[in-house]
């Protein structure tokens, strides 16, 4: 009998082909961790991921040189967690991946000027998107060299106050191929900029002109635009019915249009901009100062057929006007009514029978509202995925079992400030869909209703229970056992909680977000059964949590590596704490108000540690403690200050504090 020859395979990696690494790649790209321990196996493993790697957001401009000559094949680069690039560093990104960007963003850092823009725009010549936002000292001469960039497609220019029709004037002579264009708050951007937008820049498809000193001369030009698909138009005063009272146009690409806040604009004017979109999908006019009511909706006769998503916040609508916009619209998929305070049962109720295909409802602080609504809505549309409805307080307790025996495919519900109890609850986990549920302020749930919760919606993601007092540990528990992927959890001034829930809760291995402001029974102990297993926490409110202290803050720098946000108001933390959260590499908001535990010079070293800070919110009294120089270093390296003086307030009960609220409300 032969023996079977043993074959012996020294290196076992060497059968992986660099297809089948990049395939195990893609599938664990959402967790830094993982490709950080993969590229540290072996060698070849750290080169292979250097190659597949094509998007990168650096925490250090000084960084750049050394990681963008690892990773050659980079594409996309963003660099908002990097406050401060200078032209140097724009010139190293332009050198060494100038043949392969095609995106960067720059829309949270400063210190470069049109030189480094210069530099980047030769050197990155695929370079087809650029987000410039926030680039308030941003002059013609930068954007000048922008229209360098002659293969770019979208840019993003918003705030750049400074820009005037001259600077976009070069962008359209230059940048011929764009298709997005974005320049909100250029309040120094007029029609003549915008009209050479239109001309010259053919293959636009989204224009955002929100906040400009426009009027309706220049849309004339605008609406010529065949490829024309998105036109953002909020808060332009000076489009008025008079400027486009001439206005004709076919703009059949058109599908969606904001027009909110636009103060000057009435039915008349709004009829002309509407008359030549037969394609229109999604309209937004909230905050619109005329009446919605059955004239204005005529005015929607001609996008009628094809309007899928209408946004009325803030707008005072009547009941004829609904109904209107029920019969004709009666393809909609999305109503946004935020803030009709004006919104009654018979009109909703005349709106929504008509709306069989209706996804998406928002009727917040529409107080009016009573059951007869929640009843028309869950029986005329069964295919509701997000319901908004916060702060309808008349709804009863009754309504809220019809929600979940008729809308079952709910994914997305806001139920703050109402009067929902354990049955509503019992009801709604019957929605097995939900991946957002939010249940602030509402004082008739207790651990009962939450075991519901925590049965039915696996897939629950988002949980909010601020100041549902009814709310203890066994309720938490039941949450952490049932929904594993949890990523937000809201406990604020829940004051029964314990470290019992956050030991619960470290379960919970995909939460980011975890706030327990105003928790008193919270320690130390508790947040590092957080730190130690949920390795993807990002951001953590513990105000007012008084036995929070170095401990917990010693585990926490140790294994949150990922966290971007604190707040540690009101804790026992002192300077041992603070300053440990410098080993955080990614820290980049820190709040301390109120804690007597740190002095200046402790303060001070927390703040030069953690190089990456964005926003420190200080007690007014450190501010003449700590070196001017030290201030002025912070904010030259993108570190904004915000100095509160506020003293220690005692807690309102939270049914006395509705209940004030409610007296409050005309």
């Amino acid at each position: 009998m032969k023996k079977t020859k043993q074959i012996h395979i020294s290196k076992p990696f060497d059968l992986l082909s660099d297809e089948l690494v990049f395939i195990i790649l893609d599938l664990i790209s959402q967790n830094p961790s993982d490709l950080k321990s993969f590229s540290l196996t072996c060698k070849w493993f750290y080169q292979a991921e250097s190659k597949h790697r094509r998007s990168l957001k650096p925490l250090r401009a000084e960084y750049l040189p050394r990681i963008l000559s690892r990773y050659r094949n980079t594409s996309d680069l963003d660099l908002t967690f990097c406050p401060r690039v200078t032209d140097y560093a724009l010139s190293v990104v332009g050198c060494i991946s100038g043949p392969t960007l095609q995106s960067v963003d720059l829309s949270r850092s400063g210190s470069f000027s049109a030189a480094g823009l210069m530099r980047l725009a030769l050197k990155c010549v695929n370079l087809v998107e650029i987000d410039l936002s926030n680039a308030t000292e941003m002059r013609d001469a930068a954007a000048a060299v922008i229209a360098e960039a002659r293969s770019l497609e979208r840019i993003k220019l918003g705030r750049c106050k400074m820009l005037t029709d001259m600077g976009i004037g070069c962008i359209a002579v230059g940048c011929r191929k764009l298709t997005m264009v974005s320049l909100k708050w250029c309040v120094g951007v007029g029609d003549l900029g915008v009209g050479l937008l239109a001309v010259k820049c053919k293959e636009i498809r989204s224009l955002d002109l929100s906040y400009l000193p426009i009027t309706g001369k220049c849309l004339h030009d605008v609406l010529k635009l065949s490829h024309l698909e998105e036109l953002l138009l909020e808060g332009c005063f000076g489009v008025d019915d008079d400027s486009l009272k001439s206005l004709r146009h076919d703009c059949k690409s058109l599908k969606k249009l904001d027009a909110s806040s636009c103060q000057n604009l009435t039915q008349r004017g709004l009829t002309s901009l509407l008359s030549g979109a037969r394609c229109l999908q999604r309209l937004d006019l909230a905050h619109c100062s005329s009446v919605i009511s059955l004239d204005f909706a005529s005015s929607l006769k001609k996008v009628s057929a094809s309007l899928q998503s209408i946004r009325l916040d803030g707008c005072s609508v009547t009941s004829d006007g609904l109904k209107a916009i029920g019969n004709m619209c009666n393809s909609l998929k999305e109503v946004s009514l935020s803030k009709c305070v004006s919104v009654t049962d018979e009109g909703l109720s005349s709106l929504v029978m008509k709306l069989k295909d209706l996804r998406k409802l928002d009727i917040t602080c529409c107080r009016k509202l009573s059951g007869v609504s929640i009843t028309q809505i869950a029986s005329s549309c069964p295919l509701l995925v997000s319901l908004k409805m916060e702060s309808c307080s008349l709804v009863s307790r009754e309504a809220f079992w019809l929600i979940g025996q008729k809308c079952r495919l709910l994914e997305e519900l806001d139920l703050t400030d109402n009067e929902i109890d354990d049955e509503g609850l019992k009801s709604i986990s019957s929605c097995h869909s939900l991946s957002s549920l939010k249940l602030g302020i509402c004082l008739n749930i207790t651990d009962k209703g939450l075991s519901y919760i925590g049965m039915g919606c696996s897939n629950l993601s988002e949980l909010d229970l601020y100041r549902s007092v009814g709310i203890t540990d066994i309720g938490i528990s039941s949450i952490a056992q049932g929904c594993a992927r949890l990523e937000t959890i809201n406990i604020s001034y829940c004051k029964d909680i314990t470290d019992k829930s956050l030991v619960s809760l470290s379960k919970c291995s995909w939460l980011q977000t975890f706030e327990s402001r105003g928790c008193p029974n919270i320690t130390s102990q508790g947040l590092a059964a957080i730190a130690v297993r949920c390795k993807r926490l990002a951001k953590l409110d513990l105000k007012k949590c008084p036995y929070i202290n170095d401990s917990g803050l010693l585990t926490l720098a140790h294994f949150s590596q990922s966290l971007k946000q604190i707040n540690l108001s009101d804790t026992a933390v002192t300077d041992v704490g603070l300053v440990s959260l410098a080993n955080i590499g990614c820290i980049q908001n820190i709040s301390v108000v109120n804690s007597s535990g740190l002095s200046p010079s402790g303060v001070a070293a927390a703040l030069l540690g953690c190089g990456g800070l964005r926003k420190a919110k200080l007690h007014a009294s450190l501010r003449s403690l700590l070196p001017p120089s030290l201030i002025h270093h912070l904010e030259a390296r993108g570190c904004a200050f915000l100095w509160k003086d506020n003293t220690l307030q005692a807690e309102l009960d939270p049914k006395y504090w509705k209940l004030q609220l409610e007296d409050n409300v005309p």
